[in-house]
This record gives structure tokens, sequence and C-alpha cells, in this order.
């Protein structure tokens, strides 16, 4: 198994994704061990002076003000994580949680946390052995993921349970037999480990991932819609998409006409029409536009994975401890809000050229594609999937950010609800395989019904095979929702094909 290598270079999603799904070692580099420990000295040389530093010489939250003696110090760092671990709800699921433990060594390693050396290697000793603290979901703001990585740290000191090779067990005993001691604690560790927004970020590259595949397939399936539609490949052409290049329409574009190469749409009078309902002429655009919005979630968790979001954050350089803002999510969680919407007007898309394929009159073909007549069923109640699943995108590309209510006694007055953000373009990707598959299935019988199997392009052809090779074609009515969810399956599991 390939090791991720945390040296100079932060991680990027795709090793957090690694360490979280594939079980990647992760191993920390002399320079990153340096930074950590000059970091740590800063925290050391503050709280031998008792210079005024939050969460180390203080108390947390609104109780800022109280002054921490010499010998309250590490006893106010052990209980951190017990005041703190305020999470309800079902446990997250393994990946997410290894997900987290990656992000925030991550964080450590830039060398702003201040957090011992030590506490930073028993982290990552039990990611690498793959002891996971069970970690409710519900109880962040995103303002730091305290609940989560409260809870984290608690299993990590021998509290509660941790799943260990899919069982159960005491926190203390699956250290034990791993070999592994309880979390060691020094000065600032406890608040050091649960300041970030690791449960965000960690999820996030777990998601983008999924959106990954899921975007590749949504392209194949509207390469397949425009064959079974025999649409006009005009609003293809890349002069037209230059004329004016929309984020992303320019990249979706060329990809649309790769997977459609060879195609007998590219003939002269192939289209049906000079021009086709929106939902068909505007794909590039649409996706264009979801293209841009994958990019810029990207971007986002890049810098928060290259980043020190603590508070306070340290400065080995100049030896300081400086209290400021930098957990605050609010420019990571707009550009999922972003990715959200762009879902839902990519869903919407989806939803209609669905609808307007089936339609007689717009398709051409039998309505609601069945070849028997209009007393078979074909896909018309296949609708009203359709509908739900769209409607329930559109439902969770509503913002979750705004009018978070003011906590610590009205100290936390702004919050960016981080994890919120995230879960629900989890969901909606969901809802969406389901709108991915429906199109694939529809449009692969439209193709047969116009019996153009032999004009289709190359990665058309290819993507029809493989649909085919999961779903027969729809003669006599069938219950046909598990064809849909072993598409979606699918979906979920194998890359689409590139053409």
């Amino acid at each position: 198994m390939t090791c991720i290598n945390l040296t100079d270079a932060p991680l990027t999603p795709e090793d957090v994704v690694a360490i979280a799904r594939g079980g990647a070692p992760l191993i920390l580099s002399d320079a990153v061990r340096a930074r950590v420990e000059s970091a740590h000295a800063v925290v050391e040389d503050y709280a031998a002076r008792q210079l005024p530093a939050y969460g180390l010489t203080t108390a947390l939250g609104a109780n800022a003000g109280t002054r921490l003696g010499p010998d309250e110090l590490l006893a106010f760092q052990l209980r951190v994580a017990d005041g703190r671990s305020v999470g309800v709800g079902p446990a997250l699921p393994s990946e997410v949680v290894r997900a987290m433990m990656a992000a925030r060594v991550a964080g450590m390693s830039v060398g702003g946390s201040g957090v011992s050396w030590p506490a930073c290697a028993a982290l990552v000793a039990a990611l690498n052995a793959g002891i996971h603290p069970v970690v409710p979901a519900l109880g962040s703001i995103g303002a730091g993921d305290l609940a989560q990585l409260a809870h984290l740290t608690r299993g990590l000191m021998g509290h509660g349970l941790v799943e260990r090779d899919g069982v159960l067990q005491p926190a203390d005993q699956a250290l034990r037999e791993a070999g592994l001691a309880p979390l060691p604690l020094g000065a600032r560790d406890g608040h050091a480990l649960v300041v970030a927004n690791s449960y965000s970020v960690g999820w996030a590259c777990l998601v983008l991932a999924d959106l990954d595949r899921l975007f590749d397939w949504a392209l194949a399936a509207a390469a397949l819609a425009f064959e079974g539609f025999r649409a006009n490949l005009s609003m293809l052409d890349a002069r037209a998409l230059a004329a004016r290049p929309a984020f992303g329409q320019v990249d979706a574009g060329a990809r649309l006409r790769t997977l459609l190469a060879g195609s007998g749409l590219w003939e002269a009078r192939a289209a049906r029409r000079l021009q086709d309902p929106l939902s068909y002429r505007c794909v590039p655009q649409v996706l264009g536009a979801l293209l841009h919005a994958i990019r810029e979630a990207r971007e986002a968790i890049r810098i928060e994975l290259a980043s020190s979001g603590d508070n306070p954050v340290v400065v080995a350089s100049d030896g300081v401890m400086l209290s400021q803002g930098n957990f605050d999510m609010t420019a990571f969680v707009l550009s999922w809000e972003r990715l959200g919407q762009a879902l839902a007007h990519s869903a919407t898309g989806i939803a209609h050229r669905t609808m307007k394929m089936m339609s007689a009159d717009l398709s051409e073909l039998p309505r609601f594609l069945t070849p028997l007549g209009p007393s078979w069923t074909g896909f018309a109640t296949l609708q009203k999937t359709v509908s739900a699943s769209e409607a329930l995108i559109r439902h969770l590309a509503s913002p979750v950010s705004l009018g978070v209510m003011p906590v610590s006694d009205g100290i936390e007055d702004q919050a960016s609800m981080a994890p919120a953000a995230v879960a629900k373009v989890s969901e909606s990707l969901g809802h969406l395989r389901h709108l991915v598959a429906i199109e694939l299935m529809v449009s692969t019988q439209a193709i047969e019904l116009r019996d153009v199997v032999d004009y289709l392009g190359e990665g058309t052809r290819a993507i029809r095979t493989l649909v085919r090779a999961n779903c027969a074609p729809l003669d006599e009515d069938r219950p046909i929702g598990p064809d849909v969810s072993q598409l979606a399956e699918l979906i979920r599991e194998y890359a689409a094909p590139a053409g």
C-alpha cells in the first residue's frame, strides 16, 4: 500500500481520500516535526512566563477573561474534551472519522497549532492503527468542529468506544491491543486538538471525490440523451462556446464532443430541430457551471488543508501567539453553497430532458417510451421519481449558513454551519445519482426505439453497452425501481466511460 508522506507539500484532497478510504498509512517528515516542535516551544514559553494566551493561560469562550494559574494549566487541558463532547445523533462512518483525523494532522503539520509533537504523533499512530473513536454527527456550527473533535480526542485518551476492524470495543482496550498509549496531553494540547474545522474539511474531501465521479456520469448521461433525442450538436461547437466563455462551459463542451466523437449527429441535417429545448441546448453552460463550482470547492479544501485555522495561531518565527478568527469558514461555506445550487440546476436539466424524451410530441417517439402501445405504462410513473428527486435537490440547495443563533453568552455570535453545508451536498449526490441513472435508462430506450444504435459516437456507444449490461430494455411493464437502484450503485462505484 502506498504511503502518504507529509513533508513540505500539504496533503491534497486525494491524499485524504486515500487515507480515509484506502487505508494508506500517513508518515510525517522530519521537517513537519521541526515545525510542530518549534511552534510548541512558543507555547511552553508563554506558559512558563504566564503570558495571556487564549486556551492556554485563560479559559475558553465567554470565560476567556478567566486566568489560569501555573498549577491549573495541565488539568484544564485534560478536561477541554470532556466539556465539549456534546455531540448527538448517529455515529459518523469510519471513513469520515479517518478523514477528520487526517485533516487535523494536516492542519497541525503547518506549525500554527502549537500542539506538542507527542500528541501529534499519537494521532497519526492511532490513524495508522485503524482506531476510530465513535463520533456523533451533530453538534458543530462550523466555528471549529469542537464537538466532533472532542469526541475524537476523548476516544484517543482511552475513554468511551472506538471502532477497530469493524468491531466496537472500549477505547482503552483497543489502544492497548494496538500497542498504543492513551493520547498524551501537554500545554495547549487539549485545546489544539479540538479547535479546528477538521470534520467539515475531511468530510468535504470524501464528498468531492464522489462528486468528481458523478460529474463524469452526468456528462455521459447528457451525451446519451443527445443521441436519444437526436439533438442539434451545434450548441457544442467550440466557436459558439468561445463566443462567451462562461465559467466551465468550454471544458464541458470539449468533454461532450469527445464522448460524441463519431456520432451520426455530426452529419448535416441529422438533428431533428434547429433549436432544441433549453434543457438540451444549454447543457454545456449548466454542466460547465457545475464544473466551475467543483473546482472552487476543491480550492477551498486545498486552502484549509494547507493552512492553520487555529485560534490562537502560533507564529514561531516571531515567538508569538495571536488571537484571531481564521477558524471562520464563511469563504469555504459559500463555495459549498454555490456547489449545492449548481447541483440543483444540473438536476433540473436532467429532469426536464427526461420528461421531454418521454413526450411523444417533443421526442417523436412512443409516449413514455413503451414499444407496446398506450395500454402499457412504460416509463410514465418513473416521472414521479424524477420529480421527487429533483425537488429534494432544490430544497437542499437553500442556504443553511445565514442567521445562526449566537452561543457562548453572545460572544460567539457568528458561525458558518460548515458541516451542514457539506452534509447538504452529500445528500444531494444520492438523489442526483438516481436522476443520472434514470436519464441513462430513458436515453438508451430512446436510442433503441429510433434504431440508431449503429450511429452512436464512440463514447456513447460504450455508455449504452454498459447500461444494457446492467438494465434490460423495457418491453412488458415491470418494476423498474430496482433497475434505477442498480445503475445508481454502478455510478457510485465505477468510473464513467471517458470516450
